[in-house]
């Protein structure tokens, strides 16, 4: 799963976001690029959770 989120801006951003995506999947890996504002997630756990997760932390997703 691959994910804009524009308001990602810095490393506490990454660990927030996440801690976030762990919250609801605890065996996702997650990879964030804070130049490009993209998250790239491996979980189990279905897309729309995942993107819910990112947006109950206070990040906005495009």
């Amino acid at each position: 799963m691959l994910f804009q989120v524009p308001d990602m801006t810095c490393q506490h951003c990454v660990k927030s976001i996440t801690a976030a995506v762990q919250a609801v999947d605890s065996s996702a890996q997650v990879r964030c690029d804070v130049s490009t504002h993209e998250v790239a997630v491996v979980a189990t756990t279905a897309q729309s959770v995942i993107k819910q997760a990112i947006i109950d932390a206070g990040y906005t997703v495009t």
